[in-house]
């Protein structure tokens, strides 16, 4: 083999070693255009993992859990996160149907949270609540009082469960609907996201 033939193999092999020692940087330097834009929503169990959700719930029982939301937006996003209540014969917000059509449940807010969160962060937010009730006369429907969350408390005197017989159950439903600040409107538009978490009301 000559020297020319040694000289191009030395500079194929310099410029291949180059290639991957630079990889990670040039990763950083070449941009992908981006195909999707959305809000992540989530609810973690007291454990900060995806199980062991609170689910029987007795009276003054103190319950943990975590609310998770990511932006994706490709800007940085005024988030308000609405809190509401609801037992199964009430409106949730809507999940099917095309995307601007969904709405959000009617019943009204309890609680809120707001929060400035950049292109693909994200805002976490431990939380903790305890239900306040008691039983009617027939015992076949929970009177709420009232929820303690995150140390304030909320009138849910105007709330009730009926016995579902199917289930075996008190079922209540707390909600967490994601709103995002839409400048052009000036004012906070329902982004379609939410998550709920099922509670059996039992004793």
């Amino acid at each position: 083999m000559s020297f020319r033939e040694y000289n191009v193999i030395f500079w194929i092999a310099v410029g291949i070693l180059a290639l991957i020692v630079a990889s990670p940087a040039l990763s950083r330097l070449l941009v992908y255009p981006r195909t999707q834009f959305f809000t992540e929503l989530w609810i973690l169990g007291p454990n900060h993992m995806a199980g062991e959700y609170p689910y029987n719930v007795s009276r003054n029982q103190n319950c943990s859990i975590y609310l998770g939301l990511a932006n994706h937006l490709g800007y940085c996003a005024y988030y308000l996160v609405e809190v509401k209540f609801r037992n199964e014969s009430q409106p949730e917000p809507s999940s099917f149907g095309p995307i601007g059509n969904r709405t959000p449940s009617s019943l009204p807010s309890l609680f809120s949270f707001s929060a400035f969160v950049a292109d693909e962060q994200v805002w976490e937010k431990p939380l903790a609540f305890s239900l306040d009730y008691g039983y009617n006369q027939g015992f076949s429907r929970i009177e709420y009082h009232s929820m303690k969350f995150n140390d304030v408390v909320l009138d849910l005197s105007r709330y009730s469960s009926a016995w579902n017989s199917t289930r075996s159950e008190f079922r209540g439903d707390l909600l967490f609907e994601a709103w995002v600040y839409n400048a052009s409107l000036g004012d906070f538009q329902y982004h379609e996201r939410f998550v709920s978490l099922r509670l059996n009301v039992t004793a």
